[in-house]
């Protein structure tokens, strides 16, 4: 009876144990990312690097030559940066939620606080989104990437689908 209890329990660990590693995150996932933002002139305004932490992405953009004022900065689901911008379609939001953290059926997975340029344009931001992944199902580095945009006015927050934000006045791909 002592060894099948020991041949079970041990059977079970290695279940456990096979059950833990398939849980990882594969090798092959990115857990970082990188873009260069450009204006509609295709002039450089900043760079951003987005990480993958346990509770979300943590995006950190060094930006410049911006107009000085609040700004709303976005996730946005392609990853083309053809001005205007519009190629970069709307908000990433893979749960299909309302826009806007004021809403309560909100917010896109890629609503972003908006950011406060001073005169000067030069900014640094440090964002964290928790509904956010780089890889696996719903993350967005997907087939066709995703984009870090920045718009001409700020976010109201609650406007669905883009917060009233205006036109986009900078943007950087986010691809593989």
């Amino acid at each position: 009876m002592r060894s099948t209890t020991l041949a079970a329990a041990a059977a079970g660990f290695l279940a456990l144990s096979a059950c833990s590693r398939a849980r990882r995150a594969p090798e092959t996932q990115a857990q970082a990312v990188r873009t260069e933002l450009t204006d509609a002139s295709g002039r450089r305004v900043g760079d951003a690097s987005l990480q993958q932490l346990p509770r979300g992405v943590l995006i950190v953009a060094d930006l410049s030559a911006l107009p000085s004022g609040t700004h709303a900065i976005h996730v946005h689901e392609t990853g083309q940066c053809t001005p205007p911008f519009t190629t970069a379609g709307g908000h990433f939001n893979p749960s299909g939620a309302r826009h806007g953290f004021r809403d309560p059926q909100g917010a896109h997975a890629g609503d972003l606080p908006n950011i406060h340029v001073p005169s000067g344009g030069a900014l640094r931001v440090e964002l964290m989104a928790e509904g956010l992944r780089l890889s696996g199902d719903g993350g967005v580095l997907d087939g066709d990437g995703a984009a870090l945009v920045i718009h001409q006015f700020a976010d109201d927050y609650a406007s669905d689908p883009a917060g009233a934000a205006g036109d986009r006045i900078a943007c950087g791909a986010l691809i593989r």
